[in-house]
C-alpha cells in the first residue's frame, strides 16, 4: 500500500491503519469493531485493519508499513500504546497516531483526557485536533508514559487479566499487599541536573504523564507532556512502617515533601545498582538492568485528542439558543 509517487496530494484518499488488539482489557473493540471502521470511512479515509496476534507486532507492523499511511490507530491497553510509539519512533516518517484506549488502566489516556468508551474515543481522532507530545528513552527502548521500579511494579504485568476486568487498578493494590511484608530496596546511586543522590530505595518512577497509578506527577498545571521534561519520584527506604505509611498518605494527598520522598524534573539522568533491578516500561516487563540511561525525546510523535474548545463553543452556542427561545 506504499503511496503513488506524484499522486496529487490533494486527490489522494487518505490511508489509516487500523492496529486492534482484540485480548485487551474487557474485549469490549471486538462488539463496536464495524461501527468504529464504518465512522472512519465516513470521514473518507482508506481503512486497512489488523489484529494483532503476538506481543511486539504492532511496532514490527508500524516499522515496516507506517510510513505508508497517513494515521495509524490503534486499540488496546497501555502496552499495546507502548509498541505503537515505539514502531513510530523506528520508522522512516510518523503517521499521525490515533488511540482507542481498551485496557484496564489507560494511565496515559488519562492524562490526554481520552475518552473511554469507544465511540467517543474514535470521535476524538476523526474530529479531534493534534498533541505533540514527548517521549522516554530508557537506553534503547522508548517508553509513553513511565520506567518504573520496585514496589508494585511486577504487579501491573504478573496480576491476572480477569482480576484486572473486574478490579481494574484496585487489583494492582491488592496483589501488592500480599508482599509488603517482605519489602525488597535497592541500592542506587542516581545522577541528573549535575547532583548525585546515593540510597536504598523501595519504589521509583520516571514519567511523562499528569498522573501514574492515581498519583499525580504534581500540582495541577506544574505538569506538561510536551515541555522536554521527565517527572522523577523516589521512594528512599522507610526506617520503620510508621514512615511508610506517612511516605504512602503524602504520596495520596500529592505532597511530595514527605522527608521519604525525592521529586524533581529532569531532561536526563542515570541511575546504577550493584544488583540488577527489576524494571517495568508503560505496565510491561523492561528487563532486570543495573545501569539505566533515561532521557526525554522532545516532540517525539503526534496523537489525535479530543478539541474539547469547539465541543464546548458547540455547547455555549446550543445553550443560547435555546435560552432565546425561552
Amino acid at each position: 500500500m506504499q503511496r503513488q509517487e506524484g499522486q496529487n496530494e490533494e486527490n489522494r484518499q487518505k490511508e489509516l491503519l487500523f492496529l486492534v488488539n482484540p485480548k485487551a482489557g474487557k474485549a469490549e473493540i471486538r462488539n463496536n469493531l464495524l461501527d468504529v471502521i464504518d465512522r472512519f470511512v465516513q470521514k473518507e479515509w482508506k481503512v486497512e485493519v489488523r489484529t494483532t496476534q503476538y506481543s511486539g507486532e504492532v511496532t514490527d507492523i508500524i516499522r515496516e508499513k507506517g510510513h505508508a499511511y497517513d494515521m495509524v490507530v490503534c486499540s488496546g491497553g497501555d502496552g499495546t500504546l507502548n509498541e505503537a510509539v515505539n514502531g513510530l519512533l523506528h520508522s522512516e516518517s510518523k503517521p499521525v497516531l490515533g488511540y482507542i484506549p481498551a485496557g484496564t488502566t489507560n494511565d496515559f489516556a488519562v492524562s490526554l483526557n481520552l475518552p473511554r468508551e469507544v465511540h467517543h474515543a474514535t470521535e476524538a481522532i476523526v474530529n479531534g485536533q493534534p498533541f505533540v507530545c514527548d517521549a522516554g528513552k530508557f537506553n534503547n527502548q522508548y517508553f509513553v508514559y513511565v520506567a518504573a521500579f520496585g514496589m508494585f511494579t511486577e504487579v501491573s504485568y504478573s496480576t491476572p487479566q480477569p482480576m484486572k476486568n473486574m478490579l481494574g487498578r484496585v487489583a494492582y493494590i491488592l496483589e501488592g499487599i500480599k508482599s509488603l511484608a517482605e519489602i525488597k530496596t535497592y541500592p542506587l546511586t542516581i545522577e541528573h541536573n549535575g547532583e548525585t543522590i546515593t540510597g536504598e530505595f523501595l519504589f521509583g518512577m520516571v514519567s511523562n504523564s499528569i498522573s501514574v497509578g492515581g498519583f499525580k506527577m504534581g500540582k495541577t498545571g506544574e505538569v506538561s507532556m510536551n515541555d522536554g521534561l521527565l517527572e522523577v519520584l523516589l521512594v528512599k527506604k522507610p526506617r520503620n512502617l510508621a514512615e511508610l505509611q506517612s511516605a504512602v498518605a503524602a504520596l495520596l494527598r500529592n505532597d511530595l515533601t514527605n522527608p521519604c520522598l525525592y521529586a524533581f524534573h529532569t531532561s536526563d539522568l542515570r541511575m546504577f545498582s550493584s544488583e540488577d533491578i527489576s524494571w517495568t516500561l508503560d505496565g510491561e516487563d523492561g528487563g532486570n538492568l543495573r545501569d539505566v540511561r533515561i532521557g526525554v525525546i522532545p516532540s517525539a510523535y503526534t496523537i489525535m485528542v479530543p478539541n474539547y474548545e469547539e465541543h464546548w463553543a458547540k455547547s455555549r452556542a446550543e445553550i443560547n439558543r435555546v435560552a432565546e427561545k425561552l
